[in-house]
Order: structure tokens, then C-alpha cells, then sequence
């Protein structure tokens, strides 16, 4: 059995390690290190510059309730767009939406695409070729700027806010993202664990204070983002938060999901946040 370990330091005084029990991908890109390798507990598992981003184990979680919480919710989703998530599952999940007629997927690294087609295509499940996902290899703080819009449905599937992924935090790609929505569309951001990474939330939350009549965030458990559960941003000028739990389940039901995590009950129960958490909201 390998003793070798990769450990992540994401924080100043808290570090999590994970065993590899096999090492089956290790290359640096123009932008970051890649490593992909075999665990017992979490099958294959990705890291950038050896920081945690997805898992085979526990992936569908983090997926599906960046997903189908915002897309159930608005209940008409027709174009969805994602930045970030290269390597494919959060594409896959909204694309498990019959409903979702056009994805437009922006990826600042084209490296991540191709390495994960080879290495994770368990995550992708073939919606690279489902001709209803655009990819784009651009800057996606870039890309928002210049898009015409008329998003349904915005996920920012975005890394830490560190390197590359800094920008996708600022109170400007915000508001162009705000610009980007169609009516009453939903935007929905990965937001850290809120135990460890407060300050994210928190500055996340005061920019869609001032630009959204609904602005909030809900909470999923995901085993190896370690910390307590993780927050995803959600912001809108709709009411899509009060849709009632029978209207839900009438969707979820209608569009035969197969999840681990998601239920109608969990999208409702999700946004009910402990004190710890609803005091990071300005």
C-alpha cells in the first residue's frame, strides 16, 4: 500500500490529507499543476496546485446542488451558463435536464478539458459531445463582459479565490454577471466552507446585497471540501426561493433525475442557515 500522501494547505491553521494509492496523472499546464490519482475512500480524485476540486466519490453532491437547486427552481430553464467546471460535471448535471435546450460552458484552461475526457470521464458522462454544451476556452471575467446574455441560469463553478480564480470574486464580475441573466434569472456561485473561508461568503453576499432583490446562500455537505459544509451564493430579482414544495417535487419528478443528494425536501431545507453562517450575510 502507498504511504505517500498529498496534502492540502487551503488554510492558515488547518490542513486535510488524502492517501495515493496510485498517481495516474501529474503535469503542469501554462496555469496550474494537475494531479489526478486513486484513492481507497474517494476513487479518482483531482487537485490544482495540489488544492482539492473534485472527487469520483463524492462529486454528484456538489454538482446536483449547484444545478438542479437553481434550475428546479426557476422551473423554465432554456440557457444555462457555467464558468469554470472543466472538467465536465456540472455541465453533465445541467445537461441531465431535458428541459435545458443550450449550455454555454466557459474554461480558462483548456488543459483541464482534455486531461479530464481521459482521466475522469466518469464525471463528464459524454456531455462534451451533447450538442447542446458550447465550450469556450476563454477567461471567463473576460468572457462576461462581452456576452450578450439572456441566461436563464448563471453557475460560477469557480476554484478558490486564488490565482486564476481570484477574479471570478470581485464585485464587478458581479455585476456583469447580473447583466448576463434573462429576467428573473438565477445566479448561483461556490462560496467556500463558511467555517473556514467566512470572508468569502461575506464579500460575496454584500455584492449581491446591492444587486439582487433576493440574496442569500444554501448549504450541502461535501466529505472532502473539510470544514463543515460548503455555501453556494445565491442571487435574483425573482421569487424562485418561495417556490412550494409540491411545485418541486412536480418538477423534479417530471424531469427523472437520478440523484444522491438532491431531493425537493433537501432544495427547501438547504436554505435554512445556522446562526454562523446567516451572520456572514451582510
Amino acid at each position: 500500500m502507498s504511504e505517500e500522501w498529498i496534502t492540502e494547505r487551503l488554510h492558515d491553521h488547518y490542513a486535510q490529507s488524502l492517501r495515493v494509492d496510485e498517481l495516474l496523472y501529474d503535469s503542469k499546464t501554462e496555469r496550474q499543476r494537475l494531479k489526478v490519482f486513486q484513492n481507497g475512500t474517494f476513487g479518482r480524485i483531482l487537485t490544482l496546485d495540489d488544492v482539492m476540486q473534485t472527487t469520483e466519490g463524492d462529486n454528484f453532491i456538489y454538482h446536483e446542488m449547484l444545478t438542479h437547486v437553481p434550475i428546479l427552481a426557476h422551473g423554465a430553464a432554456k440557457r444555462v451558463l457555467i464558468v469554470g467546471g472543466g472538467d465536465g460535471g456540472m455541465a453533465r448535471a445541467a445537461l441531465d435536464h431535458a428541459s435545458v435546450e443550450h449550455v454555454t460552458m466557459v474554461e480558462i484552461d483548456g488543459g483541464v478539458v482534455e486531461f479530464s475526457k481521459e482521466y475522469l470521464p466518469m464525471l463528464s458522462r459524454g456531455a462534451f459531445d451533447d450538442p447542446r454544451l458550447e465550450l469556450i476556452i476563454a477567461d471567463g471575467a473576460e468572457f462576461m463582459k462581452t456576452t450578450e446574455g439572456g441566461y436563464d441560469v448563471i453557475i460560477i463553478d469557480s476554484t478558490d479565490p486564488i490565482g486564476p480564480g481570484e477574479v471570478l470574486f470581485t464585485d464587478h464580475f458581479y455585476g456583469h454577471a447580473k447583466r448576463a441573466l434573462a429576467p428573473n434569472g438565477i445566479l448561483v456561485t461556490q462560496n467556500g466552507v463558511p467555517f473556514m473561508q467566512g470572508d468569502e461568503l461575506t464579500g460575496t453576499m454584500r455584492a449581491f446585497k446591492t444587486l439582487f432583490a433576493d440574496a442569500t446562500c444554501y448549504l450541502a455537505t461535501v466529505p472532502t471540501y473539510a470544514g463543515g459544509p460548503m455555501a453556494f451564493g445565491w442571487g435574483t430579482d425573482g421569487d424562485a426561493r418561495d417556490v412550494p414544495l409540491d411545485v418541486l417535487r412536480g418538477r423534479f419528478d417530471a424531469a427523472e433525475l437520478d440523484t444522491g443528494y438532491y431531493t425537493p425536501e433537501v432544495h427547501q431545507g438547504a436554505f435554512a442557515l445556522p446562526p454562523y453562517v446567516s451572520n456572514l450575510i451582510p
